[in-house]
């Protein structure tokens, strides 16, 4: 098994998910934990000294000019932990709760915090061993840090909280009793140092831009299925229009559309035809798929600092020297998941409108996608459903990062909501998932009309692995099961991951030249 050295090595977004799904195994190598128990002695001889410094020697929030004795220090990082578990909501997937513990001992490991380095080691025990704390969803407003999903994550280290092992949920004293582990007394600073931070926010941003990603690369080959079962034309993909304005995320759908399209009987088919001009969902894919391809680009690269960041507060340089400051502020990351939010809308929106004109019964194609329509619906009502669902997104897109409530009676006065864009960032890509799988069900229809013409090679691929899952309709029937049939494969990877192995077998290199849009 490959591994990872937190603290030491730079964590990117692949690491991080490769790490949650247990095929990289993360370790502490002898120097990180010597800078972490340097870190910790920090701690010990600020209190020891009885300096003054924020969240080890006062109160938090509001409450920073109160002065904790030294006898109390060890009950106030307990407290804090109890105090700010008020989270509400459904729990968060696992898959999420697991990846903040991970991002949490990668800036911890930095060794600016003072933590133990049994704490640490603790942590990394829950995450080889599946045992996920319970966190709900709702609660965090993104600064100071994610406090209450962080609060309920790290219940468990002290004996509280609830957590979820072997698919079976337990209260977290009845598992550390089941492995014979003592709940960890917190040292000064600890609870504190657990708390700030935003890894609820990149957690959702780390899952977000692998979603995403799978999402685009999907989006390009339907809508290539789409445009070929429209006889539309590869004109506006020309390599040469696309330099005059070279914005990467264009440049990379355009050529990703050339090479999915060469070869085509299809297109061959229609070359003289007098259509001027396709409607704008068929030519401008470059354009809007790749205003999106930017967008994830920008969220991606910001997620990777966020991932080796040091978002705790105070910041222990050493004894003497103490930095309060606000990098626990979700607002570097809050804003570009609100703006993926419109960017992965945006991918719905254009997808809506490929899966209208498939309906027109224009071009060559049968109204609504069937031969005996009237006593058929043919493919209408799912439309209906896509236009449902751009509607839901549009509702979603209100940034989150607009609006801002003071907490702690003040003294947080601006925050992020961060954590509510992370989380609606997710909804819309659930709607885009099934939007997709709409249109995808539409052009594998379609493109059987333009029998015995054959399509390019990888969108033969993609048409092929369709019908192993949903099959020709000459009939109305139940649609849903269709549409639940073709998201799974767009949900799980598969349409994507086999059509780029197919893409790779034949020398048609789909990303050729760029290697930052992927993960």
């Amino acid at each position: 098994m490959n591994t990872f050295y937190y603290g030491k090595e730079q964590l990117t977004v692949a690491t991080a998910l490769a790490i949650t799904k247990g095929k990289v195994k993360g370790l502490l190598d002898d120097n990180t934990k010597n800078k972490v128990t340097q870190s910790q002695m920090h701690v010990a001889n600020l209190v020891k000294n009885n300096k003054t410094v924020y969240g080890i020697t006062t109160g938090f929030g509001i409450l920073a000019n109160t002065k904790i004795s030294e006898e109390d220090t060890i009950t106030l990082q307990y407290k804090i932990l109890q105090s700010h578990s008020v989270g509400v909501g459904d729990p968060i997937p696992t898959e999420i709760a697991k990846l903040m513990l991970i991002l949490k001992v990668q800036s911890l490991s930095k060794g600016f915090s003072g933590v133990q380095l049994s704490t640490l080691e603790r942590i990394i025990w829950h995450i080889e061993n599946n045992v996920i704390p319970i966190v709900p969803e709702k609660g965090s407003v993104g600064a100071s840090g994610d406090l209450a999903p962080l609060a309920h994550l790290f219940l468990p280290l002290i004996g509280l909280g609830e957590v979820t092992w072997q698919n079976n949920k337990y209260k977290a004293a009845d598992i550390l009793q089941k492995f014979n582990l003592p709940p960890i007394q917190l040292g000064p600073k600890e609870g504190l140092a657990l708390i700030n931070g935003t890894q609820f926010i990149t957690a959702f941003a780390t899952k977000a831009v692998e979603r995403f990603y799978y999402l685009l690369e999907a989006a390009d080959i339907i809508g290539a299925m789409s445009l070929e079962a429209l006889t539309g034309t590869k004109a506006p993909f020309d390599e040469r229009l696309h330099q005059l304005r070279p914005y990467k995320g264009s440049r990379l759908v355009a050529q990703r559309l050339r090479d999915m399209l060469a070869n085509s009987e299809i297109m061959q088919s229609h070359i003289d035809c007098r259509r001027v001009q396709d409607p704008y969902s068929l030519r401008c894919m470059p354009q809007v798929h790749g205003a999106s391809r930017n967008s994830w680009l920008h969220l991606k690269e910001l997620t990777e600092i966020e991932l080796n960041a040091v978002t705790d507060n105070p910041i222990i340089l050493n004894e003497n020297d103490t930095i309060s400051g606000g990098n626990f502020h979700g607002q570097l990351l809050a804003l570009p998941l609100d703006y993926n939010c419109f960017a992965a809308a945006e991918l719905g929106n254009i997808s809506d409108r490929r899966c209208y004109l498939l309906l027109e019964g224009k071009w060559g194609l049968p109204m609504l996608l069937m031969k005996d329509v009237g006593l058929n619906s043919g493919f209408m009502i799912p439309q209906y459903t896509t236009a449902a669902l751009v509607t839901e997104n549009k509702t979603l897109c209100f940034p989150a990062s607009a609006d801002s409530i003071p907490t702690s009676l003040g003294q947080e006065d601006h925050v992020s909501m961060g954590s509510i864009s992370g989380r609606k960032l997710h909804q819309i890509l659930n709607n885009l998932e099934h939007i997709l799988a709409i249109e995808l069900l539409c052009a594998s229809q379609a493109i059987e009309f333009r029998r015995p013409l054959k399509s390019s090679p990888v969108l033969e691929f993609a048409h092929s692995f369709v019908r192993k899952h949903v099959s020709f309709a000459e009939e109305d029937r139940l649609f849903a099961h269709d549409i639940v049939s073709i998201n799974a494969i767009i949900k799980d990877y598969s349409l994507v991951e086999n059509c780029q192995q197919f893409a790779s077998a034949n020398s048609i290199h789909l990303n050729k030249d760029f290697e930052e849009f992927t993960i």
